[in-house]
């Protein structure tokens, strides 16, 4: 029978949201949540042992102290297989599951989880075996259906095919092998295909990552027009153009003029990534206009920009903030801006 622990956070165990995300470590017999889910699909093979809840800001904020409970929950439980979550896009719980991953790893034990492919947790531990999934829960029942054969698989030492065949994310591990045609056969017929623009598959995938260069240094912030940039969604009161709180693909822009700082009476924050309930109560915490104008009149910045811009930066795709990033950039341009002050949450 096989021995599974599943690692999940505070929403997901039923506990609560943000409000509860410096949630302790803590353990639990048996399966829990999606964990039941799980304890189905293993039907006679296996059970959910034990599942750990950790809140995500205890995680990220507190990491030693959750690695510690994570090595000494799996050193109690034994497990035969770890299964950490799937977090789906939710950044802080991939980076809490990728450490689940490594945990189990250092301790010989198999483990998998699952994250959407811009998941930030991906960065954390790179060997770790991740199913790719969709960006919410809503795709929940075929991750699982995916993480836990792949899984078993690990746990029972059977060797593991290659990513595209097995489902999980190409993890940069390349091995010997035999194939049927020699290489200047395979490389004629790749490049055949790409002359004819017909479909092929490269042996040797490279990861592209864009150069972005800096702008050129403000000669004199003294003189210098700054304008205001933030994807912490912070809206008028009321959030008048429907800002999402999460997969936003849009940006808004909002009038600064005759404010020395923002209050709470007009702005709120609608940001659903982290615990929003201080930005709408002093929303100068995340657009900290306060801070600016005090600048403004002791003559180190020359002048704000009348408008300041927002997206809401939780969970938005890369195709998405790179499109919002030209646009936004096109309009403080046309302004006559000289520096933009990206202000992150």
């Amino acid at each position: 029978m096989l021995r599974v622990g599943h690692y999940i956070n505070q929403f997901f165990a039923g506990i609560g949201g943000e409000q509860s995300a410096n949630l302790t470590p803590q353990g639990r017999d048996g399966p829990v949540g999606p964990g039941r889910a799980l304890h189905l699909l293993l039907k006679d093979t296996g059970a959910v042992v034990s599942t750990l809840i950790c809140g995500d800001s205890f995680f990220n904020e507190r990491a030693a102290e959750a690695r510690t409970a994570v090595r000494a929950w799996m050193e109690e439980i034994r497990p035969d297989l770890v299964i950490a979550g799937p977090a789906f896009a939710a950044g802080r719980y991939g980076v809490a599951c990728a450490e689940v991953c490594r945990q189990a790893a250092e301790l010989d034990i198999a483990a998998v989880t699952g994250m959407h492919p811009e998941n930030p947790g991906l960065l954390v531990h790179k060997q770790a075996y991740v199913v790719p999934t969709g960006d919410s829960a809503a795709d929940l029942a075929r991750a699982l259906n995916v993480m836990l054969p792949l899984g078993q698989k690990l746990a029972s030492r059977v060797p593991v095919g290659p990513a595209a065949v097995e489902g999980y994310l190409p993890r940069g591990v390349r091995r010997p092998g035999a194939r049927g045609e020699i290489g200047a056969e395979r490389a004629i017929a790749m490049l055949v295909a790409k002359l004819t623009a017909q479909p092929f598959q490269t042996e040797i995938p490279v990861d592209k990552y864009e150069a972005v260069p800096p702008a050129p240094p403000i000669a004199d912030l003294r003189h210098a027009t700054i304008a205001v940039v933030t994807t912490g969604a912070v809206v008028p009161r009321g959030n008048p153009d429907h800002l999402k709180r999460c997969s936003e693909t849009r940006w808004a822009q909002y009038t600064l003029a005759g404010r020395d700082r923002l209050s709470s009476d007009e702005f709120e924050c609608v940001h659903g990534g982290f615990f929003n309930l201080m930005a709408s109560e002093n929303p100068n915490l995340v657009l900290p206009l306060d801070v600016l104008r005090d600048l403004q009149r002791e003559g180190k910045i020359g002048n704000l920009l009348d408008t300041y811009f927002t997206t809401t930066g939780n969970d938005q795709r890369l195709i998405d903030c790179k499109r919002n990033g030209a646009e936004i950039a096109a309009a403080v341009q046309s302004a006559g801006v000289d520096g933009v002050l990206l202000v992150a949450t």
